[in-house]
């Protein structure tokens, strides 16, 4: 499937979705975050996703912002940037809240939006020679796609102002060793690895990993009662599942879970809150 600024399909259970404006760097107008927020609710919604999967097209990830478009909005640019601000922060909650894993395939630059973006993902595999940038600050703009909430939890406060102040370019390693990304793959195997490590994901326990992403997330503002009786509550939810029962009988008789047969496979609701 196409749409005029992105490529998008679904193969073995795992959506994918690849920014498509190579030619201007894959950079976000306000039709490509549209459209990226139509693909995104339609994979939610497709109970046949059990995992996503977003990379670009071209030499580079996404530069970010199309600066294009700003520089001809005039006098029009505030209002310009507020819709596409409100529309592109719905795909990063999109993204956050979404019961299935989502992973972003990273390469060449990774800036601004894209950064943003990436970030946002629950797993981030890089191309070993992807360079990362803030750089909001450099064209006289402060930070937005959820940058300054995800960034100084990966990375901690300082790291993270230091990043966004400077607006320097870093290594796919030095964002590993940060925390900011999850892999570092060779360049030729990026989609290959990435690709793998979803199509595993799509095999898995998909209800649960849905629930544990809304765990993970909320704990980092909730007490250690409170986060543990919300445990509680979930874990004995999850034990009354039919993919908990095959879970554990798997275990048992020492053999791989089926979690996307019928038996396994839970009605539950795809968007966590």
């Amino acid at each position: 499937m196409e749409d005029k600024t992105l490529l998008f399909g679904v193969r073995d259970g795992v959506g994918h979705i690849t920014l498509n404006r190579p030619e201007s760097a894959n950079t976000f107008n306000a039709e490509m975050i549209k459209d990226l927020l139509r693909a995104v609710s339609h994979f939610e919604d497709d109970r046949g996703v059990r995992a996503l999967m977003i990379s670009g097209a071209g030499k580079l990830f996404s530069g970010g912002g199309d600066l294009k478009t700003f520089a001809a909005a005039g006098k029009d640019l505030p209002a310009l940037v507020r819709d596409a601000a409100t529309y592109f922060h719905l795909v990063i909650s999109r993204i956050t809240r979404m019961g299935i894993p989502v992973i972003a395939a990273v390469h060449g630059a990774v800036a601004g939006g894209g950064l943003s973006l990436a970030i946002a993902c629950d797993i981030v595999v890089a191309a070993e020679t992807t360079r990362f940038s803030v750089g909001y600050t450099r064209a006289g703009l402060t930070p937005d796609g959820g940058s300054t909430y995800f960034l100084p939890r990966a990375a901690g406060l300082k790291r993270a102002l230091e990043l966004t102040l400077t607006n320097r370019m870093f290594t796919a390693k030095e964002a590993l060793e940060w925390g900011i990304i999850t892999r570092v793959a060779p360049d030729n195997d990026l989609l290959a690895e990435a690709g793998k490590m979803a199509s595993e994901l799509a095999k898995g326990a998909t209800r649960a990993f849905g629930v544990s992403k809304r765990l993970l997330h909320n704990g980092l503002t909730e007490t250690l009662e409170t986060q543990m009786e919300t445990e509680a509550r979930e874990i004995s939810k999850s034990a009354g599942t039919r993919e908990a029962q095959e879970g554990i009988r798997a275990f048992l008789e020492k053999r791989t879970p089926n979690f996307i047969s019928p038996d396994a496979r839970e009605d539950s609701d795809r968007r966590q809150p």
